[in-house]
């Protein structure tokens, strides 16, 4: 007997994060695409909004209806908005679906850090204590079983696997991390604002949100847990946006604490790094390029230690719709479902 393949449904299915979800979801062999919800384009086909999915993706967009998603999916996906997850993914819940959301709404552990962080109230805090962050390389285990998976920022997880190895070893003075990151127009979303229109966007580079960016707290929740603090570290993040359609690139600055043996640096990451299936560190110290992970759930990082001024420079890159979102759900899908963890995702990044 056949198995029957596992059912997965997208709530909010006309973004770009969805797009992606659907391209990569479409060729999968384990998991089948059965449902795509959206509230602003009900009864259209999926292939009127993205033609370049007709003949691929053709089903039609319906309404939100959680007793008809449970029935007709194993697995939802969410890519809302902040806020509006918090009111949904309870319902789906509740129904019996084992749901991964993108939005903010179940990453953090704190609920106040959440309500500073997204200037909302938290309707089930509750489930805060149940979410599992859904960073692979670190909850591979916890993802595994989960009801509800949270799937990290894409700022986050390319500053995250950047240092992950050295904050595990501590050997960082967790008082001086600094975080340079860049990311790809798409990051903003498919929306009708002005300041991210072509004319707006082309040939310059911006920073943002430089002060009290939301995804600060998320960074530093994170980096806390990984060094074995008890609270949350404080670091200094600033973003910038660039006139690229996708992908991202961290570079963390940190102090090594004095006495640390640098020579034994990069063996951190090897070893941390080995089995990992889509983390690339680069051992000849070439730094990371974005074209190189576009289209892709690889995240490439590079280590560059400066001895002038006892400081290590560390970079990664990542696709800021493929390892910093759909690609990586899907990956956090393939774990729930029991299946190869690569599956769906073992792609090259596109090189022209």
């Amino acid at each position: 007997m056949v198995k029957q393949m596992n059912r997965v449904g997208i709530i909010g299915a006309t973004g770009y994060v969805a797009m992606e979800l659907v391209r990569i979801l479409a060729g999968h062999s384990g998991l089948k695409l059965s449902l795509l919800v959206s509230h602003s384009q009900a009864g259209s086909l999926f292939s009127d909004i993205y033609p370049a999915f007709s003949g691929v993706a053709d089903l039609v967009l319906e309404t939100l209806d959680p007793d008809q998603i449970a029935e007709q999916c194993d697995f939802a996906i969410t890519a809302l908005p902040h806020g509006v997850s918090s009111e949904i993914v309870p319902a789906l819940l509740d129904r019996g679906l084992r749901v991964i959301d993108h939005s903010g709404d179940f990453r953090y552990r704190d609920v106040s850090a959440y309500e500073q962080a997204y200037k909302l109230k938290h309707p089930r805090p509750d489930l805060l204590a149940e979410a599992v962050y859904g960073l692979p390389e670190i909850y591979r285990n916890s993802i595994r079983s989960a009801r509800l998976v949270a799937n990290p920022g894409c700022y986050p997880t390319c500053s995250i696997l950047a240092v992950m190895p050295l904050l595990k070893a501590g050997v960082l003075n967790l008082d001086s991390i600094i975080i340079d990151a860049v990311s790809g127009i798409s990051g903003a979303g498919r929306k009708g604002d002005t300041s991210w229109s072509y004319c707006e966007t082309a040939e310059g580079f911006k920073a943002y949100g430089v002060v009290g960016h939301r995804h600060t707290s998320e960074i530093e929740q994170e980096y806390g847990l990984i060094a074995g603090n008890p609270t949350p570290l404080t670091i200094s993040f600033t973003p910038h946006l660039a006139p690229m359609k996708r992908g991202m690139l961290a570079t963390v600055y940190a102090d090594l604490l004095p006495g640390v043996e640098t020579s034994s640096l990069s063996q951190y990451y090897e070893t941390a790094y080995a089995d990992e299936p889509f983390v690339r560190f680069l051992t000849d110290s070439t730094s990371p390029n974005t074209l190189n992970v576009t289209y892709s759930n690889f995240a490439d990082v590079s280590l560059h230690i400066d001895s002038r001024t006892n400081r290590v420079k560390i970079l990664c890159a990542i696709d800021n719709l493929g390892k910093g979102a759909a690609a990586q759900a899907v990956q956090s899908l393939n774990i729930m479902a029991g299946l190869p963890e690569t599956s769906g995702l073992k792609n090259a990044g596109c090189l022209i």
